[in-house]
């Protein structure tokens, strides 16, 4: 569909538990926990490409998910198959293959698609987002130079704003682009490029005049230009099915044709890439959660402590049900956020803030809890809990660490 007892005895019970989420893929068709259901409130439509994503988590995702963790493999050609979805460009026009589907369409789809293997559709995420820039903001010659393979993922985009010196203050950025005729020659260097080394875009954000915002522009620099190189490939806790380095420019030179909007106008489109980069990002950990109540719900059927399954433990009722509403309410958060978005109303920022913040907190807790009621056998590699947890933490940081969105939201409260 294209879019639009003993220890043998305990290990024979939990085998089918180790990798990763059978969960809600396979799960929504056995009818799982009809309370955590993710297709409620949605159109007829919206549960068919679901579906899709659903199951193309299951068969394509989910098996190979612990590999491409354990060996670092950054997994192109699943991801290619992906884009043959859709997915490569979820909200990108249709007239530069992208599927056209809504803030809201993008949030269901990358949740589903996380509970195969979060890291990989935070990549994807990422991706989305660098193909949106480039189709709201670039002229059409760019457009229809650049978005079509990217959205066939024929060609990976990684988005560069973060530098050495400038994480959550990102209008101090340094990289500088001098222009010299019909060039910019660019000097600097960008930090934790989700990415970096395999991409073949890179848009970038780099200081084109004066110090603060206003002298900030964007630009696409294409992998193979002189004076573009990169750092070593970063180990990390989680995301680790996707490379990360950095990304170095010395006297690099990128077309003045490369620049995608006005001279000035970059740290505006940074930012309306990262309202979308939130709701992305969540909803990645609304996947992660709800794959990590599923395999804790079926742990928890199967594991017996006492003389009796640890499911008949009042106690861990009781945490399951929390961690199932708390599910629910990020889920409503975010889904909340992206339409605001969508309809380019007033308090979309906020909005996509509070989601950011809450789901991204609340959804690492639950995998977390998740693992804790897998007791010693979640903290084995064996068990996929543990990924979810390694993978979801991170999001608490990226696109706006959770510090700032609390400092968006109390900002625009107090402006009242």
């Amino acid at each position: 569909m294209m879019l639009r007892g003993g220890c043998q005895r305990v290990g024979a019970r939990l085998r089918g538990l180790r990798r990763g989420p059978r969960g809600p893929a396979d799960g929504a068709r056995r009818g799982v926990v009809s309370c955590i259901d993710p297709s409620m409130g949605l159109s007829e439509e919206q549960k068919e490409f679901q579906k899709v994503a659903f199951n193309f988590a299951a068969r394509e995702m989910a098996p190979h998910m612990a590999e491409w963790d354990q060996k670092e493999l950054f997994p192109v050609d699943t991801m290619r198959k992906a884009a043959q979805l859709g997915f490569g460009g979820v909200y990108v026009q249709t007239d530069v293959g992208g599927a056209g589907l809504s803030r809201l369409d993008t949030s269901v789809i990358f949740e589903a698609l996380a509970t195969g293997c979060t890291s990989t559709t935070a990549y994807m995420s990422i991706h989305n987002m660098c193909v949106w820039i480039i189709d709201r903001f670039g002229s059409e010659e760019q457009r229809h130079r650049l978005c079509p393979p990217l959205c066939t993922m024929e060609k990976f985009a990684s988005y560069c704003l973060t530098e050495p010196g400038s994480g959550s203050d990102a209008a101090s950025l340094m990289t500088s682009a001098v222009r010299q005729h019909d060039h910019y020659i660019l000097n600097g260097s960008k930090a934790f490029i989700s990415g970096g080394g395999e991409a073949d875009i890179y848009v970038v954000m780099c200081r084109t005049g004066g110090p603060g915002p206003r002298g900030i522009s964007c630009v696409v620099v294409e992998k193979g230009t002189p004076g573009l190189s990169f750092g070593k490939k970063e180990k990390k806790v989680g995301w680790n099915s996707q490379p990360t380095q950095a990304v170095i420019f010395e006297d690099c030179a990128v077309p003045v044709a490369n620049r995608i909007g006005d001279e000035g106008q970059g740290f505006l489109i940074a930012m309306k890439g990262l309202n979308g980069g939130r709701i992305n990002v969540a909803s990645c950990s609304l996947g992660a959660a709800h794959a990590s109540i599923v395999l804790a719900r079926d742990y928890l059927k199967v594991r017996k402590q006492f003389g009796e399954p640890l499911a008949n433990s009042q106690y861990l009722q009781f945490q399951l049900a929390d961690m199932a509403a708390r599910l629910v309410a990020s889920r409503l958060m975010i889904r909340t956020a992206a339409t605001a978005l969508q309809e380019e109303r007033e308090d979309a920022i906020v909005l996509c803030s509070m989601a950011k913040l809450f789901a991204t907190d609340e959804c690492f807790a639950i995998c977390n809890q998740a693992l804790q009621m897998h007791g010693g056998y979640g903290y084995l590699k064996d068990y996929a809990v543990q990924q979810y947890v390694r993978d979801s933490r991170v999001h608490q940081i990226l696109e706006g660490s959770n510090e700032v969105m609390r400092m968006l939201i109390s900002r625009s409260l107090l402006q009242e």
